[in-house]
């Protein structure tokens, strides 16, 4: 039969309460026995004694007490609650005198027992307590002196208490099974309540949590990690959404620039070298569709945004020269000129490879897309105290004030952006936001409607070997 959680605790429980109790119990039990027959043999002794101190021997030889006044008293001349019997007997166990109360009884001597030990026996079929003491005259054995208590009422006593016992051992088990019961329902209901959380969650109902208890006990620390637990998950499950519209927005230039290569190359034919650089081209850009989808995947699985790639660093220059390659057809098809003269001193300056060319490379994507024709967009460098900073200028259509706190939002479009020409998911400055956070990069964003927009990227973790 299986038992519930909260039946397995009351159960063990009972079973440890148990094996305690009945350890107490039979404590008491032994306790209490002992106490009877120590205090029983401590009288008994005191009898023997006393009435050895008694005995005296005529000139026959033969033993006697010297005063049996003491023998009338009322505890040797009744078989009352608590009678003392009292008996002498010489060397050969024959019998010399006795207490009233014995009557026509005798008290047998065991020879197997040494002077001076207890033991139990019974007179006339009712039990007794005996001992049995050598009697001696001038330092010469001469008799034994027998003396005995009625054991009925102590057996009695220690009887009632040992059915007192057993009942009240089965009563206290089973109120405490009952009552461990329902206090281990009650302990336990918040395991109840994180069973009825967790059975309500679902891959697209992520956000239950786990109410906490009142107390903080390993039941409250226990929710805390489902708690975190529950968060990593979502966490994950929006990672893993936003991997996925990251790598159909990251993936789309590169691609693009094969197809184009390769209907370049489909239009008419080329010479040997023609074909050499155009597939040298294709296959950079296919290094470069590895490379964007291991960054990809390593924003997308990074809780702290940080990445293996925030060490590598290369030169800034040489960066956005290669962006600058990479958007320059994309740039010439819209009429739109690309100004970048960094002075020499920037030629020494080293970025993140991994993040700034995916910060840098989206900013002036969106500044080439977002620009009028025969504008111009604008890349300077500079150097402050703390940060080497990078400006993207167009001279587009700019943001509205309202929209610039939404605009690293994925999937938002300024209302100013929704022009049917111009494609985009809305995923690229969210793309930035990621990789800026991945090395504590800052930007900031000035645009005025109409006129154009001013992105400004400060990268506090840079090489300058100048």
């Amino acid at each position: 039969m299986k038992l519930s959680f909260r039946r397995r605790i009351a159960t063990y429980f009972m079973i440890s309460t148990a094996i305690i109790i009945a350890l107490v119990f039979g404590t008491v039990y032994y306790i209490v026995q002992k106490t009877v027959y120590y205090n029983l043999d401590k009288d008994v002794s005191i009898e023997a004694e006393d009435h050895r101190a008694k005995v005296e021997m005529n000139q026959r030889g033969i033993l006697y007490f010297v005063n049996k006044k003491h023998l009338l008293a009322s505890e040797h001349t009744q078989a009352q609650v608590n009678p003392v019997f009292i008996q002498l007997i010489d060397l050969n166990g024959n019998f010399i005198d006795k207490s009233p109360n014995l009557k026509q009884n005798v008290l047998r001597l065991k020879s197997t027992h040494e002077d001076g030990a207890h033991y139990n026996t019974s007179l006339n079929g009712h039990p007794i307590r005996q001992v049995q003491i050598k009697v001696q005259l001038n330092g010469k054995k001469v008799g034994h002196l027998l003396a005995a208590m009625s054991l009925e009422a102590s057996l009695m006593v220690l009887k009632n208490l040992r059915n007192t016992l057993f009942i009240l051992y089965p009563i206290i088990l089973l109120g405490l099974f009952f009552i461990s019961s329902l206090l281990a329902g009650r302990s336990i209901q918040p395991v109840v309540s994180i069973i009825e959380t967790t059975d309500r969650i679902t891959k697209k109902n992520l956000d239950q949590r786990v109410d906490l208890p009142a107390k903080r006990d390993e039941l409250y620390t226990l929710s805390v990690s489902i708690n975190a637990l529950l968060q990593r998950i979502e966490n994950a499950m929006v990672r893993e959404r936003q991997f996925t519209s990251d790598a159909s927005h990251e993936l789309r230039t590169p691609i693009s620039i094969l197809r184009g290569t390769l209907e370049i190359l489909l239009r008419k034919p080329r010479s040997a070298e023609e074909y050499h650089a155009k597939i040298q081209e294709s296959l950079t850009e296919v290094d470069r569709l590895a490379l964007i989808l291991d960054q990809l995947l390593d924003l997308a699985r990074n809780d702290e945004s940080t990445a293996f790639y925030a060490n590598e660093k290369q030169s800034a220059v040489k960066i956005m020269n290669e962006i600058i390659a990479r958007q320059s057809p994309v740039a010439e098809e819209q009429q739109v000129s690309i100004h970048f003269q960094p002075e020499k001193q920037f030629n020494s300056v080293q970025i993140n490879a991994f993040y700034g060319t995916t910060i840098l490379e989206n900013i002036l994507s969106n500044a080439i897309k977002y620009s009028k024709e025969k504008s111009e967009v604008k890349v300077d460098f500079e150097l402050t105290e703390d940060a080497f900073v990078c400006h993207i200028q167009d001279f587009g259509i700019g943001i509205e004030e309202e929209d610039l706190v939404h605009i690293f939002q994925p999937f938002f479009r300024s209302d100013a952006l929704k022009h049917k020409s111009i494609k985009g998911t809305g995923l690229g400055l969210s793309i930035v936001q990621k990789a800026a956070k991945a090395i504590q990069a800052e930007i900031s964003v000035k645009s005025e409607l109409g006129k154009g927009t001013v992105f400004s990227i400060q990268f506090h973790d840079f090489l300058s070997q100048s």
